[in-house]
């Protein structure tokens, strides 16, 4: 289970004491909730792989209120990778986990901390799920580089904002 704690990881007690700050947010449960891997192009696939061979990954996070201050976050990685113009394999990863934050955290802020910091918690485990689905179907394991949820967040925002201008015109 994990949890995340303001900047401040110690709070003083009466007894000038240090004593650990309520987390943030709780992390009840990760799980794999999709994942599919696919090698269409086997064996022949094999003898075509090149420093060239293109790899391209998206990834996007979704938050579903459960009930109460239970939401799901799900990190969702689609690979796809070609050598010589044809599909070397094709990875979909849905990796989800449950989350509650704190009672302190404001409504306004569930949002950005469920969309940046779960994403966060989730991904190391993620990554691995990749590179061991990469490896056992017979290519170099895949370790795709950290992400920036705070950015990717951001850009959402932005998204979302254009959409809305565009639907008010």
């Amino acid at each position: 289970m994990a949890d995340t704690t303001d900047s401040a990881q110690e709070t003083a007690t009466a007894g000038n004491q240090p004593a650990r700050a309520e987390p943030r947010l709780k992390l009840s449960s990760q799980y794999i909730k999709d994942l599919s891997f696919e090698n269409p192009n086997a064996p022949q696939i094999y003898s075509e792989l090149t420093a060239e061979s293109g790899i391209d990954v998206t990834i996007n996070v979704d938050l579903t209120h459960m009930q109460d201050r239970l939401y799901e976050v799900v990190l969702s990685i689609s690979v796809k990778a070609n050598a010589k113009e044809r599909a070397a394999f094709v990875i979909e990863l849905e990796f989800a986990g449950l989350a509650t934050p704190a009672q302190r955290v404001p409504d306004e802020e569930v949002e950005h901390l469920m969309l940046t910091e779960v994403p966060r918690h989730l991904f190391p485990f993620a990554r691995a799920i990749i590179g061991d689905v990469t490896r056992d179907g017979g290519f170099p394991p895949l370790l795709i580089n950290p992400i920036d949820f705070e950015e990717l967040f951001r850009h959402r925002q932005e998204t979302d904002r254009k959409l809305a201008d565009a639907g008010a015109n």
